[in-house]
C-alpha cells in the first residue's frame, strides 16, 4: 500500500519530485527520465509509472532552464521507442508459449488467433493512438507481439507514435508550464492531463458496457 501512495504522490505533485531530482542529482536526471519513460512503455509490470505528466512536467523545467529541451526530447522519444520495442520481442517471444492450451480459460488458443487476425487488420492505428493512452500503450506492444505483428509494419507505427507522444508533451510542458498561471495550480493541470489522457479508455469503456446492456435488453425481450 505505501509504493502505491508514493506512486500516487509522485503523480500529483510531479513537478516537486523532479525538482528535487534535479537539485539531488544534477545531469543524473537525464538517465533517470530515460528509465522511467522506458520502463513505463516497456515492462508490461509497470504501467503505473507517470507518462504523460513526466513529459510534461519535464518540458516545463526545460523552460525554466533546468534542462535541454533538445536533449530532453531525443533521449525520451529514444526510450519510448526502444520501451515500446522490448516489449514487442517480449510479447513475441514468449506469447506463442504460453497461448498453447485450448482448455486454459486466460490463455487459450483461440484467443491468440483472434489477437492474429486483429492485429493483422487494426495494428498500425492501434500502436498509435495506443500510445496516447495511459496502460494502453504499456500492453499494446506487447501484445503486438503475441499476435504476431509483423514488425516491418509495428517499427514506424511505434516510432511515429513515440516522436509525437513525447515531444508533444515536452514541448506543451515548455510553452504553458511555465505560465505562472499553471504553475500556480501545476497539480490541478497534472489532474487535468491525466483525465483528458485516460478520457479515450473510458469513453471505450462505457461505449462497451452500453453495447452490453443493450444487447442483454434483447435477449430479454
Amino acid at each position: 500500500m505505501e509504493i502505491i501512495n508514493f506512486f500516487i504522490d509522485f503523480i500529483l505533485h510531479v513537478d516537486t519530485r523532479l525538482g528535487s531530482i534535479i537539485a539531488e542529482h544534477g545531469a543524473y536526471v537525464y538517465p533517470i527520465l530515460f528509465t522511467i519513460i522506458f520502463c513505463e512503455t516497456g515492462l508490461v509490470v509497470t504501467p503505473f509509472l507517470p507518462g504523460d505528466s513526466l513529459l510534461f512536467a519535464a518540458g516545463s523545467f526545460a523552460a525554466l532552464g533546468s534542462m535541454d529541451l533538445f536533449t530532453l526530447m531525443l533521449l525520451l522519444t529514444a526510450a519510448a521507442i526502444c520501451g515500446d520495442n522490448t516489449n514487442y520481442w517480449i510479447g513475441r517471444k514468449i506469447g506463442p508459449g504460453i497461448f498453447r492450451s485450448e482448455k486454459n480459460i486466460l490463455f487459450r488458443r483461440d484467443y491468440l488467433d483472434k489477437t492474429q487476425r486483429y492485429y493483422g487488420i487494426h495494428g498500425g492505428k492501434t500502436v498509435l493512438f495506443a500510445r496516447f493512452m495511459p496502460i494502453f500503450r504499456t500492453f499494446v506492444p506487447f501484445v503486438a507481439g503475441v499476435g504476431r505483428m509483423e514488425y516491418s509494419r509495428f517499427l514506424p507505427y511505434s516510432v511515429s507514435g513515440s516522436i509525437l507522444w513525447v515531444n508533444g508533451f515536452v514541448l506543451a510542458g515548455y510553452f504553458f508550464g511555465s505560465l505562472p498561471f499553471v504553475r500556480q495550480r501545476f497539480t490541478l493541470v497534472i489532474f487535468g492531463i491525466i483525465l483528458i489522457s485516460m478520457f479515450p479508455m473510458l469513453l471505450h469503456g462505457f461505449r462497451t458496457f452500453r453495447a452490453r446492456l443493450r444487447k442483454k435488453a434483447l435477449e430479454n425481450e
